[in-house]
């Protein structure tokens, strides 16, 4: 079990959500955050609670990881500030949900940017310094959208899976050493990511939602415990399953049926 008082850690997409819960559920372990987002208003809010409730530091930094570069530009701020970072979560994300010629091809650009390459290349900015100290480690937010084709939801169906992937593959380089990588991946959750994507669930009370504080703990004490991947909300059980019990015929049926409008 790693202790992380004191520590440095970086959250990307920290100023609502899971990210948000991220925030504070570090900051109550005693580590200082690093906390990065789009959102100014919402990522200086989040800073003054961290400060006031838990008492650690809290650096803010207003940046959109879609845009390329952006996270050299991050990872070059932080070593202006002389933070060495010890924990990364890569929690920031888009989605897009409709038929695939629904949306052009700058927003798919965009998401892609966020969700695959920004994560590749945070990972790889800080990674080495993890692995010189023989400490820390990444999470990474996926989805459960990981595990299986989603008609209608593509493309970030595709990039997280590409994340669990990705997340595995590093964790497995990671062997017999004091760094882990973890992959998060949560069900549906109660956040802003369903209207930013045009979910047909956005509304749908009736539909079992996680809260974002559950998502968040989950994915600390996987982290924690030096697992490589964790799933968390109410779906995680129909993920695991479908595939065993179903053609891959039958699993693209079923999921396309939940997605059509």
């Amino acid at each position: 079990m790693k202790n992380i008082k004191s520590k440095n850690v970086l959250i990307t997409g920290a100023s609502s959500g899971i990210g948000e819960a991220f925030a504070y559920q570090f900051a109550a372990l005693g580590a200082n955050l690093i906390i990065v987002a789009r959102s100014e208003i919402e990522l200086n809010n989040v800073t003054e609670t961290v400060k006031e409730k838990y008492k650690v530091n809290c650096y803010p930094i207003v940046l959109d990881l879609s845009k390329e570069n952006a996270a050299n530009e991050l990872f070059q701020k932080t070593n202006s500030l002389k933070i060495e970072v010890d924990v990364l979560v890569n929690n920031a994300g888009v989605g897009a949900i409709g038929k695939f010629e629904d949306y052009d091809l700058k927003r798919y650009n965009s998401l892609l940017q966020l969700n695959i390459n920004a994560l590749t290349e945070l990972c790889w900015l800080y990674l080495p310094s993890m692995k010189t100290k023989n400490f820390g480690g990444i999470i990474n937010v996926a989805s459960t959208a990981s595990f299986l084709p989603l008609p209608y939801v593509a493309v970030y169906a595709a990039s997280k899976s590409y994340v669990l992937s990705f997340s595995e593959s590093l964790f497995g380089e990671q062997l017999n050493t004091n760094v882990t990588v973890t992959c998060l991946c949560p069900s549906r959750t109660k956040t802003k990511f369903a209207k930013s994507a045009n979910s047909p669930f956005q509304n749908d009370e009736s539909k079992p939602s996680d809260i974002p504080e559950n998502s968040a703990k989950i994915g600390i004490e996987a982290f924690l415990k030096g697992k490589s991947t964790v799933i968390s909300g109410p779906q995680k059980l129909t993920v695991t399953l479908l595939p065993r019990l179903f053609s891959r015929l039958r699993v693209i049926k079923l999921t396309a049926s939940q997605y059509k409008k």
